[in-house]
């Protein structure tokens, strides 16, 4: 998107790229219920929260047009393959329409293309027999320039529906040069996620212009409204 295009959208229309995020490890369920009050207000095109509250966002959101996301793998990736498919069927099974996994960022940055093409689409597969998409996130800030680059390209030939920055914990988030290079490795049609450190409208439109057509953040709300959030994940 250029731009032009990214200055002229809608609150309505950047809040449909939001996924609403509330990730951190003591969320309660009041937070959890909350951020869910304030998607359903903005309209923002999902939450995403950790597995164990896929079935209370779910309930909340029944009816509202709002998905409910959830992560996989989450944060390390370093999680055997059969564990990954299991949650993302469990996932599923408590109501997630979408599912955000880690990869093996080991085998990434050692090149194993064939190790990262089996990880995805094992849980590509699992996610798309339960009608869900699947989101890869790559943890950008710890991978080598070459290594993005492969993960894209072992995402694309695993059935993927986007590829995702990272998760807000490993240090480092989302960046206008990584999006660009994943936009460029993946084609015009495939997701792409910015999510880490998106935190005001300004870094919105950044993502939106280098390539990103989905946005990962807690600061949903500040973003649509135009003010500058806090990260929370």
């Amino acid at each position: 998107m250029t731009t032009s295009q990214a200055s002229q959208l809608s609150t309505s229309e950047l809040a449909q790229m939001i996924d609403h995020t509330l990730l951190k490890q003591n969320a309660s369920r009041e937070e959890i219920l909350k951020v869910c009050d304030e998607a359903r207000e903005y309209k923002f095109k999902s939450v995403c929260v950790n597995p164990i509250w896929v079935s209370t966002v779910r309930e909340a959101l029944a009816g509202t047009g709002v998905l409910t996301c959830s992560v996989i793998g989450f944060p390390f990736g370093a999680t055997p393959t059969a564990v990954k498919v299991f949650e993302t069927k469990q996932a599923i099974a408590d109501g997630a329409n979408e599912i955000d996994m880690v990869i093996d960022i080991a085998a990434a940055l050692r090149g194993d293309r064939e190790a990262l093409v089996a990880d995805i689409s094992a849980i590509a597969n699992a996610a798309h027999e339960g009608d869900a998409i699947l989101k890869v996130i790559f943890e950008t800030a710890m991978l080598t320039e070459e290594a993005k680059v492969l993960a894209c390209e072992a995402s694309v030939e695993a059935g993927a529906d986007f590829v995702k920055t990272s998760t807000g914990f490993g240090g480092g988030g989302a960046t206008v040069k990584d999006v660009a290079l994943m936009r460029k490795t993946v084609g015009p049609d495939m997701g792409v996620k910015a999510s880490g450190g998106v935190r005001s409208r300004e870094d919105a439109l950044a993502m939106i212009e280098a390539g990103a057509t989905r946005l990962g953040a807690s600061s949903g709300i500040a973003i649509v409204r135009g003010e500058l959030g806090e990260s929370s994940y």
